[in-house]
């Protein structure tokens, strides 16, 4: 047996199945694209979770896109955020042209150029259906990634959080959030937490209040509020194809930790929500985090244990997730080993640093009697990935260089018109377009500090009428006691005594009466 036919009994037997797949492409030996050597990814192992990556201009959004459409062919909904506002395409056919022949061609496939249904979503509600969550769906670990708060501050935010959770306060939004602030670091507030909580320094309160000022003056602060994104509208299909959710993200993406930390909070709603479901034939969402590296950029070790959490136990919900990065020294290696599907697109080499990457990604791989892997690495073409998977068993696949497959839809952006009309046309655009404004901490503690403050003013008005009163019953004592002084009672008896002499001729001295004669003339 040759080794060509050596090579393909090998690929056919890691890779064929019985069960549902989705069609990679087809296997490469000494630059000989075979197409008998086709590579298949079993729906079932998708939610094992994968690893797209390869560096910038290898072909990495097109493999994206060849997943999120051969899943919802499937029946299979997709998630996935468009960096770049180039993934829109996909709700229409593509077109032929030579090159997308020829690639079919050395695939041995027809090109069938087609569209699927497409949901469009954004953060800043501009470019697509609103997406919200309450701040109290967010928690205290995502707001301090995206707050970029240091630990101190963290802990302070997780003060307010428990607060609000013990005394029935909804935090809906930023709002809620600074009323909260402001009230447990400052007056009867800070009084009340003391005890049970601790103190909030007025410093660190300042700290994370300027940091969601700033948060709102970049004009995203849209994204906290009601009506909160429900998860159960991205696990949909039309005419059995699963609706491929597209989060447009190019209005927002001078701000990574934002929506890479809202895809995050997603997730951990699917995980809270979603009932077990066990083993199944193919999964019910699968969650594509393109730029992966941002959700961990200087991310705080409670905040990557959480997503190390979701990871390992979303797969028990039906979940699969996919992370798309340049290297894949991007993903920290508690969640890299989680990941049991791998797609790595071409690898440059210029710099020592790229050399040592290279190095670690080679030893992640499994031994391949076929291929030298750093060679393959950095000599693979555009739309080209060493691709090795979970087989139906769970046993890691035959290390392959693929050729893969082309996208049937358009691989670009739709029209601008065609974007609108999209955009418009649907129900969850409706739904979400209006922000709704309930009772919640804002004015449930505006009302609580009126009170107070009306209970401070009554309280400091009797205690005035009381000062006046005793003031009032005060005075006439001090007259009482001005009179019954003895010089008042000397000087009483004077003029006493000069009234009464007036009346009966006695007010004059002896002195004086003996000169005139008295008052009458006596």
């Amino acid at each position: 047996m040759s080794k060509r036919e050596e090579f393909i009994a090998s690929i056919q037997k890691s890779y064929q199945t019985t069960k549902p797949t989705i069609h990679l492409g087809s296997g490469i030996l000494e630059g000989e694209i075979i197409a008998d050597a086709r590579v298949n990814l079993p729906l079932k192992m998708m939610n094992r979770h994968g690893l797209i990556a390869g560096a910038t201009g290898s072909g990495k959004t097109r493999t994206l896109q060849v997943f999120a459409e051969q899943l919802s062919a499937a029946g299979v909904p997709v998630f996935m955020s468009d960096i770049k506002g180039d993934l829109s395409g996909i709700a229409q056919a593509g077109k032929t042209n030579p090159a997308l022949e020829e690639r079919a061609k050395a695939l041995g496939i027809e090109f069938t150029p087609r569209g699927f249904p497409v949901e469009l979503y954004s953060l800043s509600g501009k470019l697509g259906s609103q997406m919200r969550a309450t701040i109290l769906e967010f928690g205290p670990i995502l707001l301090s990634k995206i707050f970029d708060l240091n630990d101190t501050q963290s802990g302070v935010l997780s003060i307010l959080f428990k607060y609000a959770d013990d005394n029935d306060l909804p935090m809906v939004d930023l709002n809620d959030l600074k009323k909260v602030l402001s009230y447990l670091s400052d007056g009867e507030g800070a009084k009340e937490i003391k005890a049970d909580y601790g103190s909030i320094s007025s410093s660190t309160a300042g700290t994370i209040l300027r940091k969601i000022v700033a948060l709102e003056q970049q004009g995203v602060s849209s994204i906290f509020g009601e009506t909160s994104f429900d998860i159960d509208d991205l696990i949909n299909k039309v005419d059995r194809q699963g609706v491929i959710s597209l989060l447009n993200v190019s209005d927002v993406q001078d701000k990574p930790a934002l929506f890479s930390t809202f895809m995050l909070s997603l997730l951990a709603e699917l995980y809270s929500k979603l009932p077990e479901a066990g083993d199944l034939d193919k999964p019910k969402l699968v969650f594509f985090l393109d730029e992966a590296h941002l959700l961990f950029k200087d991310a705080p070790k409670a905040f990557q244990e959480q997503i190390e959490q979701v990871v390992r136990l979303i797969r028990s919900k039906g979940v699969g997730i996919f992370f798309c990065t340049q290297m894949s020294q991007d993903i920290p290696a508690s969640v890299l080993s989680q990941l049991g599907n791998r797609v790595q697109h071409v690898l440059r080499s210029f710099t020592p640093q790229d050399a040592d990457a290279l190095r670690q990604t080679v030893k992640t791989y499994p031994r391949s009697d076929y291929y030298t892997i750093d060679q393959v690495l950095t000599t693979l073409g555009i739309g080209q990935a060493l691709v090795t998977v979970l087989n139906e068993k769970g046993i890691p696949t035959e290390v392959a260089a693929t050729h893969l497959v082309p996208p049937a839809s358009i691989m670009g952006p739709m029209s601008q018109a065609d974007y609108e009309k999209l955009m418009n046309s649907s129900e969850l655009y409706q739904k979400y377009k209006d922000p709704i404004d309930p009772e919640s901490a804002y004015e449930i503690l505006a009302k609580r500090m009126e009170k107070v403050a009306m209970l401070e003013a009554q309280q400091e008005a009797e205690k005035i009428e009381a000062k006046t009163a005793k003031k009032v019953k005060e005075e006439p004592s001090a007259i009482s006691e001005a009179l019954s002084s003895p010089l008042a009672k000397q000087i009483g008896r004077e003029v006493v005594r000069g009234i009464f002499g007036m009346l009966f001729g006695k007010t004059t001295s002896t002195r004086s009466r003996k000169k005139t004669g008295g008052l009458f003339g006596f």
